[in-house]
């Protein structure tokens, strides 16, 4: 697995960088923010954190110019229907700190201006990154925190469910879902152990994500 490289920038654009490590010339796939910190041409000594992606039965090397913005290249690939070309266009949007912030005020609206991203998809992808903030260590210094949240407290077993159902359903028909997708969505919640409304929304939206 590769993980860094550094040698000698032969190329920069928007998209992608070309690196000479050792008389080997690696392509790797950037965000714009990522493009536009690094040197000009020629410039030796250069390191790029990388991520390898094996897909389709080939590899893909992408490049990052921080540990902040590797890990949500991870974080957002790891969201059903996210490839490697919607993370990048996200974090070609957005600083890391500046996505942090839009997902904890859960502005759906600044999350809509990544290209290819609609506001259903803007709401899913923000609550599907609710909860990154606070677990994932290199992530957690964007929002201000140096030691993981205590998790939410489950519903008690036997406690009723209604109300947490019903705002589940209204956070649904609020993104753009029908009613009749919503209460499909919404079925088994309890069983797959969805109890809180942040689970609740997760698990409603990763059945409306598979087409279930």
């Amino acid at each position: 697995m590769i993980v860094q490289l550094t040698g000698t920038l032969l190329e920069v654009m928007p998209s992608y960088v070309v690196l000479d490590v050792g008389g080997v010339a690696f392509e790797l796939g950037v965000s714009s923010t990522t493009a536009a910190s690094l040197p000009h041409p020629g410039e030796a000594g250069v390191t790029l954190l990388a991520r390898m992606v094996v897909r389709d039965g080939s590899m893909e090397l992408y490049g990052f110019s921080s540990r902040e913005e590797r890990a949500l290249f991870d974080q957002l690939r790891a969201i059903s229907g996210v490839g490697s070309k919607l993370a990048l266009a996200a974090l070609s949007t957005f600083t890391p700190a500046t996505l942090a912030q839009v997902v904890t005020t859960q502005d759906v609206a600044r999350m809509a201006q990544v290209p290819g991203v609609g506001r259903k998809k803007a709401s899913r992808l923000i609550v599907e990154l609710s909860d990154v903030f606070s677990k994932n260590a290199e992530l957690r210094g964007l929002v201000g925190l140096s030691e993981p949240e205590a998790g939410p407290v489950p519903s008690a077993p036997g406690a009723p469910g209604a109300g947490v159902e019903s705002e589940a359903a209204e956070a649904l028909l609020s993104m753009g879902f029908t009613s009749q997708e919503a209460e499909l969505a919404l079925e088994g919640h309890a069983e797959a152990g969805a109890h809180t409304i942040e689970q609740v929304i997760a698990y409603a939206l990763r059945r409306l994500g598979s087409g279930r």
